[in-house]
């Protein structure tokens, strides 16, 4: 009987210390930076104005791209990848996103394991993975620091 109540406490001490793990993420994500916005207000931000430049398909688009995501998880990945997207269309002044767009912000917006996924959905779709491998070859680690300025200097 002892060894079940022993189990048990180091199995809720697991499951607290994941969850305050998420939730410390989150926490970090609502802190401001130096332009007294957080991460979370620029994401809402670029979703705010970006909303009406969506069409259907790209809409159609973004939800396969994130589909293996658990559902769960996925609004927040859904949010993250959207405003990257939309952060991209600003940039470059468009005034609808494009299929270009979404795959372009799609790739900055996650790590380098999701890129594997992308690349295999769209050959499914027959789209050229060509005129985006200078954005496959940044990961993560290379784009975190500075990811702006390699990005417009491709």
């Amino acid at each position: 009987m002892s060894y079940i109540i022993v189990f048990w406490g180091f199995f809720m001490i697991g499951f607290m210390a994941i969850g305050g793990y998420f939730m410390f993420r989150k926490f970090l994500k609502q802190l401001p930076k130096e332009d007294g916005k957080s991460m979370m207000d620029w994401e809402l931000h670029y979703l705010e104005q970006t909303k009406h430049m969506w069409n259907q398909g790209e809409k159609d688009l973004l939800e396969e791209f994130v589909s293996p995501v658990p559902e769960l998880f996925r609004d927040v990945a859904r949010q993250k990848i959207a405003s990257k997207i939309g952060q991209v269309a600003l940039d470059k002044g468009l005034s609808i996103i494009n299929q270009e767009t979404v795959i372009e912000g799609y790739i900055l917006a996650t790590p380098k394991r999701d890129h594997k996924f992308l690349r295999k959905k769209l050959k499914e779709k027959d789209i050229d993975v060509y005129p985006y491998e200078p954005l496959f070859k940044l990961s993560k680690d290379d784009y975190r620091t500075n990811w702006q300025a390699k990005y417009t200097k491709n």
